[in-house]
């Protein structure tokens, strides 16, 4: 390979790719933490370098030119191998300390990883993590998170699964919701009350319709994407709220509303990247963190 022929450097070449993404120079520099003049020069670098003009400034955004657009395609994959050699390298560090990211829902966050913390800490005490409590879905392969605590299981090849419990769930309501509303003996009544969504009402009333409750959009007063919110709405006495059993069963003014129904029950799946899987403090952290929700999913 003549190396005299490449006549810029990674840190140009990114420049451009996240440029390109983002469509203007301050979305991409406060995404490489750089300052905007500082991205901008390595933007100018790397068309001098190439000797090709790759923006055109349209108003207040950036749009490729034509050498922009047939260059990105190749400039991605260097992103991409970029990607897998850090992967590759994480995935080799054999020492037991540095930082792990976790990504779980807002609820699992904060009711079960902190006792989880505690027991890493007393095993692997320069282990640092950090949590990420999202209700999204964060993506492995881009390195938004090491491990993930998931509800689905990942159809990616690249990614390691491991199924650790199976939760159930249930209807509740507060004791204030009960003295203000009563309390639904049937599934008919159970219709007539008011409910707290989690993010998409459609969705929920569509599993719900599946083992024989039927709500429609009105049942649904009160929402929230945020998990903790909604059960917090909960239990205010704002609605009857469907929640996790391992949680619920912690507030002691909360009530289940049991019904002859198929039980709701969810998987819990804990996944990280195939090639982070052989490093050993994110090993260390993945099979402590499976030991403990297995625990708490009583298959330990």
């Amino acid at each position: 390979m003549k190396w005299k022929m490449t006549n810029f450097d990674w840190n140009q070449a990114k420049a451009f790719l996240v440029t390109a993404e983002e469509g203007s120079l301050s979305a991409a520099a406060r995404e490489l933490g750089l300052t905007q003049p500082t991205l901008s020069r390595q933007v100018v670098a790397i068309e001098q370098a190439l000797g090709v003009t790759l923006f055109e400034r349209v108003g207040k955004s950036l749009v490729l030119t034509a050498s922009g657009i047939e260059l990105l395609e190749h400039v991605r994959e260097m992103g991409e191998a970029a990607r897998r050699v850090s992967l590759a390298a994480s995935g080799r560090a054999q020492a037991i300390e540095g930082k792990v990211v976790v990504t779980a829902s807002d609820l699992m966050a904060a009711e079960h990883l902190p006792g989880f913390l505690k027991r890493l800490n007393a095993k692997a005490p320069l282990v640092q993590v950090e949590i990420l409590a999202e209700n999204e879905i964060s993506d492995l392969l881009r390195r938004e998170a090491d491990i993930a605590v998931r509800h689905i299981r990942p159809e990616q090849p690249d990614l390691v699964a491991r199924l650790v419990g199976e939760n159930t769930a249930n209807f509740y309501a507060s004791d204030a919701y009960i003295e203000q509303y009563g309390r639904p003996k049937t599934i008919e009544e159970l219709a007539l009350h008011r409910f707290i969504g989690f993010g998409d009402n459609a969705q929920m009333i569509a599993s719900l319709k599946q083992i024989g409750v039927f709500l429609n959009e009105e049942n649904f007063v009160w929402n929230s994407k945020s998990g903790i919110v909604a059960w917090n709405m909960a239990k205010v006495g704002l609605g009857v709220c469907i929640m996790s059993d391992q949680i619920a069963r912690r507030a002691d003014m909360m009530q289940v509303l049991e019904f002859d129904l198929a039980p709701i029950t969810f998987p819990v799946w804990l996944t990280t990247h195939r090639e982070l899987h052989t490093s050993r403090k994110i090993r260390v952290v993945f099979d402590l963190l499976a030991d403990f929700l297995m625990e708490l999913n009583g298959k330990a």
